[in-house]
């Protein structure tokens, strides 16, 4: 985890799945209840996202959103955009090409 001005920024290492996603969830609610609203979770170096990953990341932008704040998704390659096409989640969550895009108009 890193921060960008108000951004808190998360990436994610190969795979987001059922082995690691309770990690990423715990590390961003943490970090929402210390006051962030703003995060951007960077899928550069990440392979593949299971269903339960793409369900975390349904839940934290869910309860992030509720509490005023938004989530935003960077650098999935050309398979997740896929998977995020196919599953309709590139309507409910925001996706850049890169971090730097993501982070512009926060």
């Amino acid at each position: 985890m890193s921060r960008v001005g108000q951004v808190t920024l998360f990436e994610v290492e190969a795979q987001l799945i059922v082995g690691n996603r309770q990690e990423l969830k715990e590390q961003v609610l943490e970090q929402l209840k210390n006051g962030d609203r703003k995060f951007v979770i960077d899928f550069a170096k990440t392979g593949y996202i299971d269903s339960s990953g793409l369900g975390v990341l349904v839940s934290l932008s869910k309860t992030i959103h509720a509490k005023g704040g938004e989530l935003r998704l960077s650098c999935l390659n050309e398979n997740l955009r896929t998977l995020f096409e196919l599953t309709k989640l590139n309507t409910l969550l925001r996706i850049a090409d890169s971090t730097e895009e993501a982070l512009e108009g926060f």
